[in-house]
């Protein structure tokens, strides 16, 4: 096997006879690797500490720290548990070699030990020594990139569902009661793209994207999509709030806001309604989590239908207002493909909402 390792290896030779650490040492050279040494075990875990090492050369009858404590030390600290341990004794009884494997030596030669047989299991050590840290260094790599995929993942789709999704390879669609949709278009955004650079159109179109994503945080929304200059969210989508019309409500006014502060000076209109919804992904090379039925055809046309830097809603999202915001009704608007409509626009908001009646259930399809 060739060896791939650019800085030669480090080796800590633990020995109290000088001649002995001395005759390892020469021979580690010839072999083209460096070697520290230590005199007794209590120095050689002392120089670990300091210093990480390839591989350990230990005898076991030392002063102060005996060879078996110091093999013991060694694989119990997690930080040097991967370091691989030959025992060079004199010792020559089965038990003391039974005992250094068991305690995690990596082979167990005898004095006065054979040239060719120490250079045979020093590289064989450090060989599977080298393939154990590419090992974990490929694990590591792995990990960091099913991090990055699941970051990715969760900028996408709602965190609940890429759970579910890791779990089970699928996401059931669910049918959810009482979700509120709000839909924000910004006016006339095609004859702006057309008559300015576009790196100018796209870092307008990116800092709103921005703002709209801090929004819907703020307020406990779910965005849903962003496509073109069209933004959508939901409320109540995961549950856990009190009144979910509110929240779009709120994050509405700041969305005008955000539009307005922008060189661009856009102007945005956004509709709202509320009601039953289908939630669920689409597509297997590219996840789209996203919101099907008349709930959120509605709020698209009162988008549509609505009135520019306005919030317009349906009746039935006013209603779950219950008074906790000023505005008019708009009267009947003929609205496409629904007909006749009862449309409200919101001027101000006039309580915080925390008497809003709850809006919370969903069933699975």
């Amino acid at each position: 096997m060739e060896d791939t390792k650019e800085d030669p290896y480090e080796v800590l030779v633990v020995d109290d006879n000088e001649k002995n650490r001395e005759l390892l040492g020469r021979h580690l050279k010839r072999l083209g690797y460096r070697s520290s040494s230590a005199v007794n075990g209590k120095e050689a875990l002392d120089m670990l500490e300091h210093k990480y090492y390839d591989l350990v050369l230990l005898d076991i009858m030392m002063p102060v720290m005996n060879g078996y404590e110091v093999l013991e030390v060694i694989k119990s600290k997690e930080k040097w548990s991967n370091i691989p341990v030959i025992v060079v004794s004199a010792i020559q009884e089965v038990e003391s070699v039974v005992r250094c494997i068991e305690l995690g030596a990596e082979d167990y030669l005898t004095k006065p030990f054979n040239v060719v047989l120490l250079k045979a299991r020093v590289q064989a050590c450090l060989e599977k020594k080298s393939l154990l840290d590419q090992e974990k260094l490929y694990r590591h790599q792995i990990e960091a990139e099913m991090h990055r995929a699941n970051e990715l993942l969760e900028v996408i789709l709602p965190k609940n569902i890429v759970e579910e999704l890791k779990e089970t390879n699928q996401v059931r669609p669910r049918r959810h009661e009482q979700v509120a949709v709000m839909i924000c278009d910004i006016v006339g955004f095609t004859p702006y793209s057309e008559s300015h650079p576009p790196e100018e159109v796209l870092d307008n179109l990116g800092r709103l994207t921005e703002n709209f994503e801090e929004h819907t945080l703020t307020y406990g929304l779910e965005k849903i999509n962003s496509i073109g200059d069209e933004f959508m969210a939901a409320g109540g989508l995961m549950g856990g709030r009190e009144n979910p019309v509110l929240d779009c409500v709120k994050c509405g006014f700041d969305f005008i806001g955000s539009a307005q502060n922008l060189p661009a000076k856009w102007n945005v209109r956004i509709g709202i309604n509320v009601g039953p919804v289908i939630a669920g992904v689409v597509g297997h090379r590219k996840f789209l989590f996203g919101l099907w039925g008349d709930t959120v055809n509605t709020a698209a046309r009162m988008q549509t239908n609505g009135e520019i830097g306005a919030i317009n809603v349906t009746h039935s999202a006013w209603d779950m207002l219950g008074g906790l915001c000023e505005g008019e009704s708009r009267g009947i608007v003929d609205v496409k493909g629904k007909g006749p409509m009862e449309m409200f626009r919101i001027d101000r908001v006039l309580e915080d909402g925390s008497d809003a009646p709850a809006m919370d259930s969903l069933t699975e399809i």
